[in-house]
């Protein structure tokens, strides 16, 4: 089993959409551990503000295999499935670790890049794993957002 860490948001109908993706992704992996929720302002699009977490779970599924039953899940859930990069979102399931891989696995960049640019992804990330290092800059979680610009990328705390 590996452990897989995963970044969740939304930014339509957030507080329906976010525990209907955990109450999913509880079923596929059993037991999933939760950050804080964060509110935050979309990014590279004029928008509604986005709901994010981060969640760890145990999988034995490969990063590909992953990636395409996350998809489903977000599908499901009315993503579009030609949805554009920077655009609303009903729910999004990105894969930011899985274990302490890195590199292109299946066509996915692990870590993650986003873990280091934005603070809706660094911050949830942080509490739920401070002491875990990154696995290419070898800085914990809780060091790299201790870093981090804060004041650029505001957020907020809320529950669900």
């Amino acid at each position: 089993m590996t452990e897989v860490l995963l970044g969740l948001g939304s930014n339509i109908d957030a507080r329906k959409n976010l525990p209907a993706g955990l109450a999913e992704l509880g079923s596929l992996f059993g037991t999933v551990e939760c950050s804080p929720v964060y509110e935050g302002a979309a990014i590279g699009f004029a928008g509604d503000p986005f709901m994010n977490l981060v969640v760890a779970a145990e999988t034995d599924l490969g990063v590909g295999e992953l990636q395409r039953t996350l998809r489903a899940i977000e599908f499901a859930h009315g993503r579009p499935q030609d949805a554009e990069r920077c655009s609303p979102r009903t729910l999004d399931i990105d894969i930011l670790l899985f274990g302490d891989v890195s590199g292109l696995v299946d066509g996915i960049e692990l870590p993650r890049r986003e873990i280091l640019q934005h603070a809706f992804v660094l911050r949830p990330l942080s509490d739920l794993r401070p002491s875990m290092k990154h696995p290419v800059n070898g800085r914990t979680f809780a060091e790299l957002w201790e870093a981090f610009d804060r004041e650029a990328q505001p957020l907020r705390a809320v529950s669900l």
